[in-house]
């Protein structure tokens, strides 16, 4: 259920910048692609992916870097008969061209283990490989040892994934499988953290409402109920303020804000899950919990005027 509330989000999600798009075009591609050789010098490639959204926002991708594709189904020969969504991609010179600036086949048509650097060199391009990565071939399971993955066609593309989550303070684990490898984490902060980068905010407050409704019902005898409802209280005010901030974001007027509205805007996209002690202290210089909480509120006043 968490697996699929995360690609339904991150389906959402359609990068602004061209350099984006090639990156995310790009991790699907190394996450959940597969290349054949026709012959002659001509080759194919299918997206096999798990969900219609995701179908639908790999289609609507390629589209945009000018690359036809067409979706198939078939269904699962496990137990589950899940229905599975294929895009395939032929070998035109165009498409070939994007796919070899994405970093998915070489100049010889060959494909690529990883892509280059220059693919993921801006913080925004990292973000939208690792959300790439997740809607391709991710799953997430919790709230009890919370785990995702992140599954790659081989072990080289895992160790990518690893250096790219690495550049923004997210340390992966990666272990090879027999037919493909996986990048991974453990525990609510490294996990938390990747999210975030990836955009799935909403995810990471879901993730962290379902552990306190686990750990409330654990520990039904320790905590208050008070205690509960003050945190879902926190969760539901986190989700307000960043749905205002997507919506000053998505008006072009985000970045004007002045720099104290601005410095606690970048918090709490940033760290969606924390509290306003926390993002208090995280300010420069350090804030109060009053201050930032009317900061917040100034901003979602701003976005109601949009």
């Amino acid at each position: 259920m968490l697996s699929e509330d995360l690609r339904d989000e991150l389906a959402t999600i359609a990068p602004k910048r061209g350099c984006c798009r090639l990156a995310e075009v790009s991790a699907l591609f190394h996450s959940a692609g597969s290349f054949h050789l026709r012959g002659r010098g001509e080759v194919a490639l299918h997206l096999d992916l798990a969900s219609s959204g995701v179908a639908r926002r790999a289609f609507s991708l390629l589209r945009d870097i000018g690359i036809h594709s067409e979706i198939r189904t078939y269904r699962r020969q496990a137990f589950d008969r899940a229905t599975r969504y294929q895009l395939h991609v032929a070998g035109s010179e165009g498409a070939v061209a994007q796919l070899v600036e994405a970093g998915v086949l070489d100049a010889r048509r060959a494909p690529l283990e990883r892509p280059p650097r220059r693919v993921v060199g801006r913080a925004c391009c990292r973000g939208a490989y690792l959300r790439g990565a997740l809607l391709g071939g991710g799953s997430l399971s919790g709230p009890r040892s919370p785990h995702l993955e992140l599954r790659t066609t081989s072990l080289e593309g895992a160790m990518f994934l690893r250096s790219v989550a690495a550049a923004d303070e997210v340390r992966l684990g990666v272990h090879d499988r027999a037919r493909y490898a996986v990048a991974y984490a453990k525990g609510f902060d490294a996990i938390e953290a990747l999210l975030a980068a990836a955009g799935a905010a909403d995810t990471v407050l879901a993730l962290e409402e379902r552990a306190v409704v686990a750990a409330t019902r654990a520990e039904a005898n320790r905590l208050a109920n008070a205690d509960h409802a003050n945190l879902v209280r926190t969760s539901r005010a986190a989700q307000r303020q960043l749905a205002a901030l997507r919506t000053l974001d998505a008006s072009g007027t985000l970045a004007d804000l002045p720099d104290r509205l601005f410095e606690v805007a970048r918090l709490r996209l940033r760290h969606p899950s924390l509290s306003l002690r926390e993002l208090a202290a995280k300010c420069d210089p350090p804030s109060t919990k009053a201050s930032v909480h009317r900061r917040l509120e100034k901003v979602i006043e701003l976005a109601g005027q949009f």
